[in-house]
């Protein structure tokens, strides 16, 4: 057991989201019990997610996207008012940490990415894009079905680019823009999780593979290691919820 003021101490510690200009607060966005046994992570604090932590007596949900987004309605009414509500009823902490979850060096989207992939010697390049080698070098194809194979959903590829692919760029998410910096890079593929329209083009034109590959399912690492290592360092309990999302 530990209280919640004793895991938001060392989750600050370890992200340190001070650091960031982010676009909804870091931290504890629902206050719920001091005392935390048991913590439920995922990837969005959607209502699919508290319906399974109440049914897991959690007291604590830790999520990557949570609420009070800047530019969203203000106003607690409908949707928000429904989460809020049973949220505060069972008494459940709602933390959430997005860009600090990104780029954490150990248990961040990008790192963990890399480690389900299997990306070689992975590493910060600039902004929140990260660079590595793959194993052995893979035809577009061949990537490809590795994605799918590692993150259970097919990602999409556009552009075109070297026959074998050993050099990506990667950032999980809504990251498509960031493929210029990969173009800076030089690399053979970038990979983010959604995909706009001006990035099919920017891929065919500059000669760089480009994979969608879901933001849910590029993001879906970062908590659960954050979760796992609170586990470890506090003896509480900890299990991963995966609320599948197709986009």
């Amino acid at each position: 057991m530990a209280t919640r003021n004793q895991i938001l101490t060392k989750i600050n510690e370890w992200l340190q989201p001070e650091n960031f200009q982010d676009y909804a607060p870091n931290g504890l966005q629902v206050e719920g019990k001091e005392e935390v046994q048991t913590i439920i992570s995922g990837v969005t604090a959607s209502q699919a997610l508290i319906d399974a932590a109440v049914k897991q007596n959690a007291d604590m949900i830790l999520v990557h996207h949570g609420y009070f987004w800047k530019g969203e309605d203000q106003t607690i009414r409908g949707m928000k008012k429904r989460r809020i509500k049973q949220l505060l009823e069972n008494d459940i902490n709602l933390v959430a940490y997005h860009l600090p979850l990104d780029d954490h060096p150990d248990y961040g989207n990008n790192r963990q990415l890399a480690k389900v992939l299997g990306i070689q010697n992975p590493r910060p390049v600039g902004g929140l894009v990260w660079q590595g080698e793959l194993a052995e070098p893979m035809t577009p194809e061949t990537l490809g079905r590795h994605i799918e194979t590692a993150l259970n959903r097919q990602p999409l590829h556009v552009g075109e680019g070297a026959d074998l692919i050993k050099t990506v760029a990667w950032c999980t998410g809504g990251a498509q823009g960031f493929i210029t910096k990969a173009l800076e890079l030089g690399v053979d593929a970038y990979i983010s999780g959604e995909i706009s329209e001006p990035t099919t083009h920017t891929a065919r034109e500059s000669g760089i593979h480009y994979y969608a590959a879901g933001h849910h399912a590029t993001e879906r690492y970062g908590a659960k290691a954050l979760g796992e290592a609170l586990a470890k360092e506090f003896g509480v309990k900890h299990q991963f919820i995966d609320c599948d999302n197709p986009v």
